[in-house]
């Protein structure tokens, strides 16, 4: 029996530059009213769910740019022809809805055609990809491998492997209490691992030989590969600090990390953060969300300068300062002391601060220490290619890789989730057999005080800054020139204009193309 359709709108009506959300209840009348995406394909019309699978965004209030859709929240894109998955953080394609065009009326059914889910898969043990580290790159290249047809034996192994989870949500909303640590979403649930025939084994690597494709893990068991992905990630700078194993001293990395610091803040209210950098300010804008008092302690003029500018750097200061921050910048910590646990922060300055929590986002440097037959970096982390190729039969992504950077001649390292993700899903098709290389636009979101801030591409030291909107009501887009080209963008609050520019600029743009394309 075919699917009832109901009319819904217009074809007419459909905006060739986003989407539009439509509401069709099924026949059964205790049924929930189902939201739908509608999309404008040349004379043809798409139906799709109206929530990015990755964390619910709304898709209508994203944009279509370059045949793609892409979701204003994390900037996770689709194929408008088919609502197959493009770019991460979304690890599964659209689900889609039957649509059709009767005398200028769309008409939609609301019973899914499909899942949007790549098929189950037997595996069979002809050939074994190993996923070396369980976190966002590594669920990704789960995902992907099936996804490019693979149906050999895929094994991830890592701290998380059994489910991988967003980290990112520990100092955003973890720590404010909004998010408690076991409520930290999965990347695929167990249910994804069980139904494609993936293994997971929950111990970390300790040696791997590049040149003998063997790995060996902390259980003691070995495993021989034909292809393997090393996506370990970065481990926390550890604080080179006198007192720096007292109690209620901490670093945050992992959902232990955040279950520690949160019973630490039970009943207390000074915190000092050590380091201001993306963990340390969303950890700082936290902790304000609790009414403790915080300080910051960091070198350096104003956060952020190096990514964003003095300018946009002063903004951040100041929109922490407002909601009731101290900063100490151009200082460092010479020691904590206490006698069990932390009491007291000294810098370097000789003055001391009152804690009864330290927390330190000091940067994560490579965690590689395991690989052999494979050069290092100076900073530890892997050169590969942009094919995320490192050594034959061994690709990296994330955090530890070094990759030529699109559109420019640099070879850069970029923590960023987002683009372990990317990364990891270049390198997967690879090891299937299908030729692909880095080309995206890196991309992430910082979050403070009720605001997201979007940072697309990357520049180093920018040679001008032009804003448009008012930088100090975060409402503005920046944008951050380098050789008379958009290197990248800084924004608050456009999440439309981010959109389309994820997509443009996989070209080179100038600051009028730019303007033109995020007003449009």
């Amino acid at each position: 029996m075919s699917p009832t359709l109901h009319k819904v709108a217009r074809f007419a009506d459909l905006p060739a530059g986003r989407g539009i959300r439509v509401c069709v209840k099924s026949d059964d009348k205790d049924a929930k009213e189902t939201p739908i995406l509608l999309v404008r394909d040349g004379d043809a019309v798409r139906a799709y769910t109206a929530e990015c699978p990755h964390a619910g965004g709304p898709l209508d209030e994203g944009a279509i740019c370059n045949g793609r859709i892409v979701c204003p929240w994390h900037k996770g894109t689709f194929d408008v022809r088919d609502g197959s998955l493009v770019e991460p953080p979304p690890l599964k394609s659209l689900t889609r809805y039957e649509a059709t065009i009767r005398d200028g009326d769309v008409y939609v059914s609301p019973e899914p055609v499909e899942s949007g889910d790549v098929p189950t898969t037997q595996a069979n043990t002809s050939r074994t990809m190993l996923i070396v580290g369980a976190g966002a790159a590594g669920a990704a290249a789960c995902s992907a491998l099936r996804e490019a047809g693979f149906d050999g034996r895929i094994v991830l192994a890592g701290d998380d492997a059994r489910v991988p989870y967003d980290r990112t949500s520990l100092s955003k909303f973890t720590l404010a209490g909004d998010m408690p640590p076991d409520d930290v979403p999965p990347l695929l649930d167990s249910e994804f691992f069980e139904k494609h025939g993936i293994e997971r084994i929950e111990s970390q690597a300790v040696k791997l030989d590049a040149k003998a494709k063997r790995a060996e893990l902390a259980n003691g068991q070995k495993i021989d590969y034909d292809a393997a992905l090393v996506c370990t990630g970065g481990v926390p700078k550890p604080l080179d600090i006198p007192g720096a194993n007292l109690k209620r001293v901490h670093l945050l990395r992992t959902r232990d990390d955040a279950r520690a610091i949160l019973q630490s803040l039970e009943g207390r209210k000074r915190a000092v953060i050590v380091g201001a950098s993306f963990i340390g300010l969303e950890v700082a804008s936290c902790l304000r969300k609790r009414e403790m008092e915080v300080a910051v302690v960091a070198p350096g003029k104003v956060p952020f300068a190096k990514q964003f500018g003095e300018r946009i750097g002063e903004m951040f200061r100041k929109l922490h300062e407002k909601n009731g921050v101290t900063f100490h910048m151009n200082a460092r910590v010479s020691a904590f002391t206490g006698n069990d646990a932390v009491s007291e922060v000294i810098l370097d300055s000789g003055e001391k601060l009152a804690a009864d929590v330290v927390i330190a986002g000091t940067g994560v440097e490579p965690a590689t220490s395991f690989l052999s037959g494979v050069a290092l970096a100076d900073d530890g982390g892997v050169n590969v290619d942009a094919a995320m190729l490192a050594a034959p039969a061994l690709h990296a992504a994330g955090d530890i890789a070094r990759f030529p950077l699109p559109r420019s001649d640099q070879s850069v390292r970029i923590e960023h989730w987002r683009v372990a993700q990317q990364h990891a899903r270049v390198a997967a098709y690879n090891m299937a057999g299908q030729a692909r290389e880095y080309v995206g636009v890196p991309y992430f979101w910082t979050y403070h005080y009720e605001k997201t801030f979007d940072y697309l591409g990357h520049v180093s030291e920018p040679d001008s800054i032009e804003i448009d909107g008012d930088l100090d009501a975060q409402h503005f887009i920046a944008y951050l020139l380098k050789d008379g080209r958009v290197g990248a963008v800084v924004a608050c609050e456009y999440d439309a204009a981010v959109c389309r520019l994820a997509e443009a600029m996989r070209e080179p743009l100038t600051l009028d193309d730019a303007r033109r394309i995020a007003n449009a």
